[in-house]
């Protein structure tokens, strides 16, 4: 059975910093691509980074230059840094594996207060 588990979400002041995790089970997330997406409220899920298993990377134009998508393949855990942060990256921050199926973890909340 697939598992992620995320951590890492919080409060945090604007220009400040958040790392989550992704933690998985029944699942290698060095061999499968895996995202990360947002969603404030009233808003649609949107694509915030995702890495392919092949390690090409991706982000959304809002946040380049300030987050950054990696994995740790011992671990299996998925991280996504994000650096000065503002506060509409405000929102409930999911990570999601493909394999055949799209796989979702709980999510975990930040908000950046201004």
């Amino acid at each position: 059975q697939v598992q992620l588990v995320e951590s890492g979400g919080g409060l945090v002041q604007a220009g400040g910093s958040l790392r989550l995790s992704c933690a998985a089970s029944g699942i290698i997330v060095s061999i499968n691509a895996m995202g990360w997406y947002r969603q404030a409220p009233g808003k649609q899920r949107e694509l915030v980074a995702a890495i392919t298993s092949g390690g090409n990377i991706n982000y959304a134009d809002s946040v380049k230059g300030r987050f950054t998508i990696s994995r740790d393949n011992a671990k299996n855990t998925g991280y996504l840094q994000m650096n000065s942060l503002r506060p509409e990256d405000t929102a409930v921050y999911y990570c999601n594996i493909k394999r055949y199926n799209d796989y979702w973890g709980q999510g975990t909340q930040v908000t950046v207060s201004s």
